[in-house]
């Protein structure tokens, strides 16, 4: 009673897919022969509690799809059952936001990129999974949990596996303009710092603490199991509804001396904003990475 009067609205989502197609994380395609899956989330809100609650059956063996079949199954594609369940609190500030200037009885192209702002969004939550069946492997795998020092268990002979970790995110955001007038009415910059294992990250940064502490020189590992995942993105009005827009992770890696910090998987877009709609764009997008492009309808999205 008392979750429900806190998360008053979720989305429930059933899907089952005979076969389905996944893309891992070096953009190969594979085909599982029957995956089946039960997806609770509250809805989206600008700050507050929310949760995600996923329940997954992969049956039979995952082929690659197009590809090299000398490529490694993705663990997670191996057939087992697998419940995740994720909980955050999400808090957003505003440090300026003007809402004046804007031209009268002009439409913006899209609604919620109508106000020049400055803001933070800061999101601390938890996540824990249990697998059975072969998709429980992948918590044996040193490479697939190299950057978490999370609590984790494995009973190879049971093929069961728990795993548990903390994570957060710190988003910043600033725009110009309020994409109205014809030319260069738009432009967005953000970035985005994930700690994707916060165990990793408390255990790095109590390290360097004692280091500091004693005068010690502190260790490369350490400073990279602090270093957070970064993503950048800048959007820029070209002409009227139609806007530029890339995407680029950078890596952090102290231990290299030629690329101590890393472009790496960018993404170029050109959107265009459907004003009739409010807040919708038809965008097409191209990876130089995975070679790939695509154009999406979406909406609805800052």
């Amino acid at each position: 009673m008392l979750l429900g009067s806190l998360l008053p609205q979720q989305n429930l989502t059933l899907a089952a897919s005979w076969p389905g197609l996944f893309v891992d994380k070096q953009g190969v395609y594979w085909d599982v022969p029957l995956s089946l899956s039960a997806d609770l989330a509250s809805v989206g809100s600008s700050s507050g509690l929310s949760y995600h609650l996923l329940l997954q059956q992969n049956s039979g063996e995952p082929k690659c799809f197009g590809g090299d079949e000398t490529n490694d199954v993705p663990l997670a594609l191996l057939p087992g059952l697998c419940a995740k369940a994720a909980i955050s609190i999400k808090r957003s500030i505003d440090a300026w936001r003007k809402k004046e200037d804007k031209l009268k009885m002009v439409q913006p192209y899209d609604a919620f990129l109508s106000d020049p702002h400055v803001s933070f969004t800061g999101i601390v939550g938890a996540v824990a999974s249990g697998s059975l069946g072969d998709c429980s492997k992948r918590i044996s795998v040193p490479d697939e949990m190299r950057k978490s020092n999370a609590f984790r268990v494995f009973h190879e002979r049971n093929k069961f596996a728990a795993f548990a970790d903390l994570f957060a995110s710190v988003t910043f955001t600033a725009q110009h303009g309020n994409f109205q007038r014809l030319f260069l009415d738009l432009t967005r910059v953000s970035a985005r710092l994930d700690i994707s294992s916060g165990s990793l990250f408390l255990r790095g940064a109590s390290r360097l603490a004692q280091d500091f502490f004693f005068s010690r020189r502190p260790d490369l590992e350490t400073f990279c199991d602090v270093c957070p995942d970064v993503i950048v993105s800048l959007q820029q009005q070209i002409v009227g509804p139609f806007s530029f827009r890339v995407e680029s992770s950078v890596a952090i890696d102290p231990r290299s001396q030629d690329h101590f910090v890393r472009v790496d998987d960018s993404v170029f877009a050109i959107d265009w904003a459907l004003k009739v709609l409010g807040s919708a764009k038809a965008t097409a997008w191209y990876s130089p990475k995975h070679q790939e492009a695509m154009v999406e309808l979406r909406f609805f999205e800052v």
